[in-house]
């Protein structure tokens, strides 16, 4: 069923696909022992809080990460209709035992329900499911769905190292494509963190959009778009490096026969069935995934509420002088159509 949605949306004001939420508290532990990794908060200066997990601070965030006035008076400003809010990606916790990221992730998605419920319209949910048990996943994804206010789910572009293209994963998209469920995809503990020369920040600068550019090749050389042409599945940071790779996955499927045996349709064209969000911080590159990738497939994406952000995603879309009806399709059509709402 479509999920309904604010009457902004639209006339200028967009959609935005990629927006964050950080519990204001998390449960203490209801097991024997509390997990080393388990998150909680401890007060921070102001209106901010420190995320602690592994005993140490993970990130300190604002409390737009669960007011929903406060959200909402940015979203304003911004001229954002509707955000569709899923959790800050390491709260996703496959690295956990299943049961414990279950409770974890059951919290979040919680959370995330009251908070698109206190919106009036003006948020949609996006939950959280323990990926490294796929049973367990398909159960949660099957609750939540069922759950007013939620269009799907976040995933990682990695689960503890296995590419969600790996053949493992293929009941999950199964179920979400059966569903109905939109699948955003989101980097999470990126592969080469150790080649990066610099501070940490660097992770979410440089390997973040690498890691989310192999997911998302890793996508298109299983065919998992013509296994479940149904299936709505959208890849965070513009798609990350995919755009540049594709011309030479193209080439090699010309080149070798062994790939050209795997990949059972044109990379280009399985890529225009993903969607992508806009969040590229550049004129040029959002043009560079408009040819790549077609007008029907870019969306809204911002990072909200975290520093690293885009500030202006409408106007950054209005200044590449596109046509109005392209204009439309990136600001809020696409969105409706993957978030399947009304």
């Amino acid at each position: 069923m479509p999920v309904p949605i604010h009457r902004l949306c639209g006339h200028r004001h967009g959609i935005d696909v990629h927006s964050h939420i950080v519990p204001a508290t998390f449960p203490a532990y209801i097991g024997s022992k509390i997990p080393s990794d388990w998150p909680s908060m401890v007060p921070a200066h102001e209106c901010h809080r420190h995320v602690m997990i592994d005993g140490k601070v993970y990130r300190t965030v604002s409390d737009r990460c669960w007011d929903v006035s406060r959200r909402i008076a940015d979203m304003d400003e911004q001229r954002i209709g509707v955000q569709a809010v899923s959790p800050m990606p390491e709260l996703l916790s496959y690295w956990m035992p299943v049961q414990e990221a279950l409770l974890l992730v059951q919290h979040l998605n919680g959370t995330i329900a009251g908070m698109v419920d206190e919106s009036s319209g003006r948020m949609v949910g996006l939950g959280a499911v323990p990926l490294q048990d796929i049973d367990v996943a398909i159960g949660e994804l099957t609750r939540i769905m069922c759950t007013p206010g939620f269009a799907g789910v976040e995933i990682g572009s990695n689960v503890n190292g296995l590419p969600i293209g790996a053949p493992q994963f293929d009941p999950f998209f199964e179920a979400a494509e059966a569903l109905g469920a939109a699948v955003f995809v989101h980097a999470l503990r990126p592969a080469g963190k150790e080649r990066l020369v610099g501070p940490a920040q660097l992770l979410q600068t440089l390997a973040y959009p690498t890691d989310v550019g192999l997911a998302a090749a890793s996508v298109l050389c299983s065919n998992l778009m013509l296994r479940r042409p149904q299936l709505r599945i959208a890849f965070s940071h513009g798609g990350g490096t995919l755009a540049s790779l594709l011309p030479r996955l193209e080439q090699a499927c010309k080149v070798f026969a062994p790939l050209r045996d795997v990949v059972q349709a044109s990379p280009s064209e399985q890529a225009r069935k993903l969607f992508y969000d806009s969040l590229v911080f550049d004129q040029a590159t959002l043009r560079h995934l408009l040819s790549s990738f077609g007008e029907s497939q870019i969306m809204l994406g911002t990072d909200y509420p975290f520093a690293f952000r885009e500030h202006d995603p409408v106007g950054q879309t209005e200044s590449i002088n596109l046509d109005e009806a392209t204009v439309e399709r990136l600001i809020y059509r696409n969105a409706q159509e993957f978030l399947g709402i009304s």
